[in-house]
């Protein structure tokens, strides 16, 4: 296993991080799996052999796998697991509405692990309009006390929202640590690589999630994508790659991995073992690149979600309508796509509600046929 140092803390930590928001589930007899019935017993089993191979970073939240998550993982760090790990769960900020409901929940998630104390304890998922909220309700207060209680030790946010408030948020408070959306196709999405940078700047260690893009860089892989990797000299799967590019980053501390079995959880980690910052050639890098434009040329629309075309007078969710029509493309997921869609309908929020009143065409900075570009995703999602 590899190891990095955690900023300017005084510790190390490994390079591939436990997530607990994917761990393996029970079959239903009525077929299918339910998300919050974890098979407990696979779930521990999976969870202490990543710790018995060096991983010693876990972690969990609040509504993982309908709030079974954090149970789970209190049971697998009995028996002197606990000692080995730095443990991160994240406090469900959308759940609190006053002062009270901070500490409330922090007790309630210690109870759940068992644990006399949280390592990383992170403002779960920050955006705008939540920011704003905690902030007004006194939440860094909050993370000092609790720091003072000894209930935590490193408090920490994860973030999903656009850059100029990711560094308003990392300027705020003298944060331990920061969890940003990082793969291939994300290099400027969110924080990016610039909030990387400049949380790292700060000296403050930035964990990894969605590598893999929520599996989509690593299933159904199209056939030109595979021919662009075929060509490295070195031979990886398009997992590898994916981690590996991350990895490639000095400032990157951890990553965090889902993994719902045995086998891909071994898999994930004989690949860390190979990765370490400034790994990749000139060649890799410029394969990357490759792979980058030629996910980026199966766009169907240059939908940036800026969200200046909503609210539609029809009800339609224009920007949720791009983005299921291009992950179908850029993905090779058609059938995925479609049952997102199939909710859109279900909800009254799909394309075929458009009366082509023109109000979106006229606010879209990008100049997109909206029109035209609904009734193409319909024809292709719903199969009208």
């Amino acid at each position: 296993m590899q190891y990095r140092q955690f900023g300017n803390l005084d510790f190390q930590v490994s390079s591939f991080g436990l997530g607990c928001m994917r761990l393996p589930l029970e079959e239903q007899p009525e077929g299918g799996k339910d998300a919050s019935r974890i098979h407990e017993e696979e779930a521990i089993e999976l969870i202490r052999y990543a710790i018995d191979q060096g991983v010693t970073y876990v972690d969990t939240a609040y509504p993982y796998h309908g709030g079974n998550s954090e149970l789970v993982v209190g049971k697998a760090l009995k028996d002197g697991y606990r000692e080995k790990v730095k443990l991160a769960t994240k406090l469900p900020v959308w759940l609190c509405k006053t002062y009270e409901d901070f500490g409330r929940l922090l007790d309630e998630q210690l109870a759940k692990l068992q644990v006399d104390y949280i390592d990383f304890y992170l403002l779960h998922a920050l955006n705008k309009n939540s920011w704003k909220t905690i902030m007004s309700l006194g939440v860094l207060d909050f993370l000092d006390e609790a720091v003072a209680q000894g209930k935590i030790r490193y408090p920490s946010f994860s973030f999903h929202d656009e850059l100029p408030l990711f560094k308003k948020i990392i300027d705020a408070y003298n944060w331990q640590m920061c969890q940003i959306q990082l793969n291939i196709l994300d290099v400027n999405y969110q924080a990016g690589l610039e909030g990387l940078q400049y949380a790292a700047e700060r000296n403050i260690p930035v964990v990894i999630m969605e590598p893999l893009k929520g599996g989509s860089l690593a299933r159904n892989v199209p056939d030109d994508i595979l021919g662009i990797w075929d060509e490295a000299d070195a031979k990886h799967s398009p997992v590898d790659w994916a981690f590996r590019w991350v990895g490639n980053f000095p400032q990157v501390t951890t990553i965090l991995s889902g993994v719902n079995n045995l086998e891909q959880l071994k898999d994930n980690l004989q690949i860390f073992d190979t990765i370490t910052p400034d790994g990749m050639t000139g060649k890799d890098l410029g394969l990357v690149q490759r792979v980058k434009e030629a996910y980026e040329s199966k766009i169907k629309v240059g939908c940036t979600k800026c969200g200046y075309c909503v609210p539609c007078p029809a009800g339609v969710a224009i920007p949720d309508v791009f983005a299921h029509y291009n992950h179908s493309s850029i993905f090779n997921a058609l059938p995925d796509s479609q049952r997102n869609y199939a909710n859109l309908v279900k909800n009254s929020k799909d394309a075929s509600l458009c009366v082509e009143c023109g109000n979106c065409e006229e606010a879209c900075p990008q100049n997109i046929p909206i029109i035209e570009k609904l009734a193409e995703a319909d024809l292709v999602l719903a199969g009208r």
